[in-house]
This record gives structure tokens, sequence and C-alpha cells, in this order.
């Protein structure tokens, strides 16, 4: 698969994406360090962390010890980890998850499943919405990112595997069989290779091979948990949702300026115009927070964050607002001596809104907005996000494109 291919056809109730960045760490140092692209690169220190895929080609996998890993590839070039900078992309690339949808699930630092159902009005169909992430991804954090997209957690995740690296592929409700079965078992979710090779022994090779077994013979070879829950996988039977519960400790946005010249009212306009969405999503969630972080991308590649802690959590636009106007304007002749060409928000130190949170208290002579907030996402949830825009937002239109808010 490559960065260029789709695989879709009548996508039905295909709506569960699973998104796995291509050997991350890896990736990570190929994007910081231009001379390594298209080199085999390792990251680790006495044992291999991670590979990039010109490693993976001559045998290299993880974790395999370095000594060995050096004969396969004489030529690679072993880096050491740097996890500050691997916590940090994750970070970014998480965002622009969450940024996708409020369902997401974090199963590591590089993958996550995302469920998109109900999206179809507001931002396209699944593949649309994948094709999407994968390019922001790219764009935003230069890094190299496969989705699948299928009916369950299960075939997306087998997709992805399938689609890798750097690819996109959908599978039709109505060919799951057809995609799945011709797959080696060790494509099922939870077969490592000492199950594979048991399996293999008693002549079970394909998935297919599998699925014609009766449950009670897997459960006889493989044990009753492991019986159970391979004859459901080849079956392509996995009623488990995206767990939410499973949730990033921030929610955030961030949003590409470009290279041109920009006033500062246009930076403004375009920062508030984040705060709706993060806040937002928010309240879509759940979810409320007290930790406010702006991020600074200058015109000359410096980053800046900077973080504020609002006295309780809250979901609430206005003092979100509050606090990233603040953090901006602290930053204007900065910005307008450098220039700026990407500014993001997240609100962190997240918990559930049903525990209780109390919500900020508002200055003297301030009313309460919430019930403002409520109104305006009950009108955007009927009428689609473009029923309500800030004023200071459609000043901008005509000389930036504001960014599409999913709903």
């Amino acid at each position: 698969m490559n960065g260029s291919t789709v695989t879709v056809a009548s996508e039905g109730s295909a709506s569960i994406l699973h998104a796995d960045l291509d050997s991350f760490y890896a990736s990570v140092e190929q994007r910081d360090r231009p001379e390594l692209l298209g080199k085999p690169v390792i990251v680790g220190g006495g044992i291999v962390l991670a590979a990039s895929y010109e490693a993976k080609r001559r045998g290299v996998y993880t974790p395999m010890p370095e000594h060995r890993a050096r004969r396969l590839c004489p030529d690679a070039i072993v880096v050491s980890p740097r996890f500050d900078a691997y916590t940090e992309a994750s970070r970014r690339v998480f965002e622009i998850f969450d940024d996708t949808t409020p369902l997401v699930e974090g199963m590591s630092i590089d993958e996550a499943f995302l469920d998109v159902r109900g999206l179809l009005r507001t931002a396209g169909t699944p593949a649309e919405i994948a094709a999407r992430l994968r390019q922001r991804v790219a764009a935003e954090v230069g890094l190299p990112i496969t989705v699948g997209v299928a009916r369950t957690k299960f075939l997306a995740k087998v997709a992805s595997g399938v689609a890798k690296p750097d690819g996109l592929l959908v599978v039709d409700p109505a060919r799951e069989t057809e995609f799945l079965h011709p797959l080696p078992v060790g494509k099922l979710w939870g077969v490592g290779p000492i199950t594979e090779r048991k399996l293999n022994d008693r002549g079970l090779v394909t998935v297919a091979d599998v699925a014609a077994v009766a449950e009670e013979h897997l459960v006889a070879m493989v044990g009753a948990a492991a019986g159970r829950h391979l004859h459901a996988l080849a079956n392509h039977r996995d009623p488990r949702r995206v767990d939410t519960g499973r949730r990033r400790g921030s929610i955030g946005s961030q949003q590409a300026l470009g290279r041109g010249p920009k006033s500062f009212d246009t930076i403004e306009a375009l920062l508030l115009g984040i705060v709706d969405r993060v806040t937002r999503r928010m309240r879509t969630a759940e979810r409320v927070g007290r930790t406010v972080t702006v991020r600074f991308r200058f015109g000359d590649f410096e980053r800046a964050t900077r973080a504020r802690s609002l006295p309780h959590p809250t979901s609430a636009t206005e003092p979100v607002a509050a606090v990233a106007m603040s953090v901006l304007r602290e930053h204007r002749s900065m910005i307008e001596q450098r220039g700026l060409t990407l500014i993001g928000l997240s609100v962190g130190n997240l918990r559930n809104g049903s525990e209780g949170v109390e919500q900020l208290v508002l200055p003297f002579g301030r009313k309460d907005t919430s019930g403002l907030d409520s109104t305006v996402d009950d009108l955007r949830r009927r009428f689609g996000h473009a029923a309500l825009t800030r004023a200071s937002l459609v000043h901008q239109r005509g000389g930036f494109e504001t960014p599409k808010l999913p709903d």
C-alpha cells in the first residue's frame, strides 16, 4: 500500500477507524533529521525499539538485539531514543484525533480507534474523514500514518495492518469474508507466534480454516477464552465499541496558518474559533478541565508552549477564551516580529463532567454563560455548525479559510 491507495466499495456501516503511525519512533527521527530519509534507521540502545521500513525490509524487527540487527543491516544508522520528542509528536497527533471525533480510544502512544458514526452530514464519509486525517497528520505533524476503516474494531485493525505503510484501506461490510478469510491466522487479534504455530500444526493456516472449525474444537486446541475469541473473530464478530472511557488527558485543536502575513486581529479570531471548537467537543464528551495550553509556531519554525491553570474545572467557552486571549496578547510583539505559522490550544487535567465539578466562578458583573453555550450547541446540532458563527470569524472568511468544524 502507499499514500495514494484507497480501497473502498459501498461503505455501509464501516465507521470505525484504526489509525496507526508508521514506525513511529523511527519516523520521528527521519522527520527531525532529513538526512535520514530513505535510509535504514534503528532506534535503540542494545535492543531495537523501532526500525524504519528501510530497515524492516532487511529483516530488522522489534524487539531484536542490536548486534543481530547490525548483522542483518550493516549500513543501518542507530540513534538513541528521544522520548520527549515522541511524547510531543504523539500528543499533537492525538489532538488531531480528538479534533476529528470525540469518540477516541487510545491504544498506545502511536495508535487509536476512532468512531465517526453520525458525522456524514458535517464531515463526509468515513473514507473521506480518514483521508483528511492522514493529510492533517502529514501536514501538521510531519509523520506518515496508516488508517483502516471497517464495521468492527478488529477488522479496522486488520485493515490498517494490510494497508501499511502510509496507506488507507476501507473494508466494505458486504465483502468482509472475502477480505478476512484468505489472511494468515497470525492476523487474528491475539494470535502470537506460539498460538500461530499451534494452529498451523493442526492444519489451520488461514482465517478461513479457523472459521470452519467448530468452537468447541478451537477451545480444545488453545483453551476456553482464546478458542471462543478466535472463533468469533474468524467469523468477523466483534461487538466491542470504541471505549471513550480510555480517554486522553487533554482535548485540543490547532490550525496551520501558512507563511503569508496575517494581522493580529485575524490571529485572535482564529484562536477564538479554536476555543469554540475545543470547548464544544468537551461538552459533547461531558468533560471538564483546568489547564489551558496555547501553542505557537513562529515564522522561523521555533515553537513556544504556554500553560495557565483555571481556578476550577470547566467546559464553558468564555473562561477558556479569556485565558487563551490573555496568553496570545502577552506574545503579540513576538508574533508581529517573527510571524506565526501555527496556533493551537488544548485543555488538560480533564475529568468527567458528572463528577460534581464546580464551574468556574466568573468575575463580578458577568453573567453565567453556560446557558448560552448549551443553546449554541443545540442549534449547531440541529442545523449544522454553519448556523452560528462568531462575528469576528465572518470577517476572516474573505481572506483566510476558517477551519471546518465537525459536528
